[in-house]
């Protein structure tokens, strides 16, 4: 009964997860950012990442980042947006998680760099698409803007964190 009772509860935490970012990412969409550079985004799904790794571990995050982003690209956007999303996620997560499991930086620095290589990541990836290095002329924007928003991003995912970890302990 114990094991079932968990396993409810994660499978709990797990959809309003990727309610939270369904959620934070509509609320993007209606939020316009005037710079003349494509790609800058407040990232506010990525929320769910930081509070991810905290909440449910690194594969745990890896899955619902997955869902998060097809089911946003199916949402808000189309297969190319699922895979840029997917390419930038990839390359921010694996190194948030390097750096949450050695404990190099707080909620803030690991969403930084969450920021900072979800837009190389993505660069990359442009760079592959349209067989030109031509696109990293945006780099040093996307990089200033992931770096803002990522701490932006890190302290209020710190704090959604602490709020779900006391949601989920007052479950029991």
């Amino acid at each position: 009964m114990r094991k079932e009772k968990n396993a409810a509860r994660k499978t709990a935490l797990y959809g309003i997860l990727i309610a939270l970012a369904m959620v934070m990412s509509f609320v993007e969409t209606l939020i316009p950012i005037p710079l003349p550079v494509p790609g800058v985004k407040i990232g506010l799904a990525n929320l769910v990442t930081i509070a991810g790794l905290y909440l449910v571990g690194i594969p745990g995050t890896i899955c619902v980042t997955v869902l998060r982003v097809m089911l946003i690209g199916f949402t808000f956007g189309n297969p190319y947006s699922m895979i840029y999303g997917l390419s930038g996620s990839f390359l921010s997560l694996f190194v948030m998680a390097l750096a949450k499991r050695y404990r190099l930086f707080s909620h803030v620095g690991i969403s930084i760099l969450g920021g900072v290589f979800h837009n190389i990541g993505q660069m990359i990836f442009a760079s592959v698409i349209v067989q030109t290095m031509g696109v990293f002329v945006y780099l040093p924007t996307l990089l200033t803007a992931g770096c803002i928003a990522g701490a932006v991003i890190g302290i209020l995912g710190g704090i959604m964190t602490e709020r779900l970890t006391n949601f989920t302990k007052n479950l029991k």
